[in-house]
């Protein structure tokens, strides 16, 4: 049998296999060997493969849940135990809910980092998504996965502190006063541009700091020191700028608790507060900060490719 001939004869036998592939002769040892590995070999469990479809948005999840565990808890702990009748003493203050978002935020991007990126923030995604080729297609399952992280979080530290809202509240008396607790509320002598230009401008600040840490021609930080340094950025957010807005800089943060609260008994007021403060305070605001200070980063700081320079590095 001649060498051509048994090339064509395998040919045919691959084509028989594959049923949709048609291989030249000089491809077809290297196609035996594809075939035997992918035919034969191990294949992944159906958990494996469904794995890893979710693994990066369920990081955002948990991330996000972390983050407002610790935020809340910290904020419930403080604003619950002024009352008497729920703690003798008080357990907290303004600082130590800063802490508590601080800590949530170290957490939350520790657990998520190497997975996801520990973006924990829709305003964050987009902008990666923006400027730093974070695929788009991505973009819709992390915010979803975010916002109900978001959620879950919030229901959580409801429900285990539900007995020390009834008290402070009255039983089945849900208003503003514990609303604030898990979202997003400004001081009532903020006008609405000072609001939102606040929650801009930390959220700005926030931007262009993520991206100066993963800057590789910056400062730039091993992935496992990074929840430190934001850990120590939203330390000085709250002790700024965190006063009159609650600094939300992250719309998860504030949708998916106040969600959670419109469906807790809350009611439509979580929605209607200050002609939708919800919506263009602690959501459009962040989003667009975000994009001014990645803007306002690659203009005169960043030197690699994106794009303000789409062709190369210099």
């Amino acid at each position: 049998m001649s060498l051509p001939e048994s090339i064509s004869k395998g040919d045919a036998e691959i084509k028989k296999i594959t049923t949709h592939t048609a291989i030249s002769g000089s491809d077809a040892e290297a196609q035996i060997v594809v075939m035997s590995d992918s035919t034969y070999g191990p294949q992944p469990s159906a958990y494996r493969r469904i794995l890893s479809h979710i693994r990066e948005p369920m990081a955002e999840f948990f991330g996000v849940a972390l983050l407002i565990i610790f935020g809340a808890g910290s904020g419930a702990s403080a604003v619950l135990s002024t009352n008497p009748a729920v703690s003798s003493s008080n357990k907290g203050d303004f600082f130590s809910i800063n802490f508590g978002w601080a800590i949530g935020i170290a957490m939350g991007v520790w657990v998520s980092g190497g997975i996801s990126g520990g973006h924990i923030n829709p305003a964050i995604t987009l902008t990666m998504a923006t400027w730093r080729k974070f695929p788009w297609r991505k973009v819709p399952g992390y915010i979803l996965a975010q916002v109900l992280g978001a959620l879950v979080g919030a229901a959580l530290v409801y429900g285990i502190y539900f007995g020390a809202i009834d008290i402070y509240e009255g039983a089945g008396v849900r208003t503003e006063a514990t609303a604030g607790i898990f979202a997003t509320y400004s001081l009532p002598y903020m006008t609405s541009v000072a609001a939102f230009f606040t929650e801009f401008l930390a959220t700005a600040i926030l931007s262009m700091v993520v991206l100066a840490l993963s800057d590789k021609r910056n400062n730039t930080l091993s992935p496992g020191l990074l929840p430190i340094a934001l850990f120590i950025l939203f330390v000085g957010f709250g002790v700024s700028l965190g006063m009159q807005t609650a600094y939300s800089l992250n719309p998860a943060r504030d949708f998916g608790p106040r969600l959670f609260l419109s469906m807790a008994g809350y009611g439509k007021e979580v929605y209607t507060y200050r002609n939708q403060y919800w919506l263009w305070c602690p959501i459009i605001a962040p989003i667009v900060g975000a994009q001014a200070g990645a803007l306002l980063y690659d203009l005169f700081l960043y030197t690699g490719q994106g794009p303000l320079n789409p062709n190369e590095d210099y």
